[in-house]
């Protein structure tokens, strides 16, 4: 099936690595044209170059935390590629530990990246796009059922699902669709750092994949090609929803 993403433009945040990386490659793989950033130079350079180079690719080194860097992303786009038809916000995962564990500071810290830098990036995005584009957010699992020890991550991604609703209702009309993904266990390196932080990575991991009716953690390309696919004007009349990309981990239906 042809996605349509053929000479079509999309930034992605923190994708230097992880589900923002395993997206950018099947959107170029697929003919798009892509801007990452990440926080880290050396790993941006990283990037661009196994993702096929400046004809491709264009990298940014970038904090979301910093109010001007959505509007840097979306004028990187327009001037290297000339147009702008969407974005995968995808941000580091917060500090492990409970609600109650974690400190004052590190939910500020949180709130200003994990939520405030996204939400600054969607709405920057959805009001540079036109009739055709669309946004989607990388949140978590946690959006319908709060994690282990995942206090922040349980506060503030259901909140970021519902300013994702928000926005694909207020910029419908328009043409501009927005999505939210849900990834389960997908092996990034979060998901290693989550693994080893138990204690013993390789239980953990069998503990893991025993409550997965597909019976194994995800590789990032399946949750790249299912992100691909919801950017791109196949999944034309696709907006407001959250997509579980979970291995079926999810009870709700």
């Amino acid at each position: 099936m042809d996605l349509g993403l053929a000479d079509r433009v999309y930034v992605l945040t923190g994708a230097s690595g992880g589900l923002g990386f395993a997206t950018a490659e099947q959107l170029v793989a697929d003919g798009a044209r892509v801007v990452i950033s990440s926080r880290v130079p050396e790993r941006v350079a990283a990037a661009v170059e196994a993702l096929g180079g400046p004809e491709r690719v264009i990298g940014l080194t970038a904090d979301l935390t910093d109010a001007g860097t959505p509007e840097r992303l979306v004028a990187a786009a327009r001037e290297q590629f000339g147009r702008l038809d969407g974005a995968l916000i995808s941000v580091g995962g917060p500090p492990r530990g409970t609600a109650a564990q974690v400190t004052d500071e590190q939910w500020r810290e949180s709130f200003e990246t994990v939520f405030l830098g996204s939400v600054r990036t969607a709405r920057t995005v959805a009001a540079a796009l036109a009739d055709g584009g669309a946004i989607g957010l990388v949140l978590s699992t946690s959006v319908r059922s709060p994690l282990p020890g995942l206090g922040i991550s349980n506060g503030l991604r259901p909140g970021l699902a519902g300013v994702a609703k928000d926005l694909a209702d207020e910029h419908g009309p328009r043409g501009v669709r927005v999505v939210s993904l849900l990834p389960g266990r997908i092996m990034t390196d979060r998901n290693r750092e989550l693994l080893a932080a138990s204690g013993d990575a390789e239980r953990a991991r069998a503990e893991a994949e025993a409550s997965i009716p597909l019976g194994r953690i995800g590789d990032p390309a399946e949750f790249g090609r299912v992100a691909a696919f919801l950017l791109s004007p196949a999944a034309g009349y696709v907006t407001g929803v959250t997509v579980p990309v979970d291995g079926g981990a999810l009870r709700g239906l």
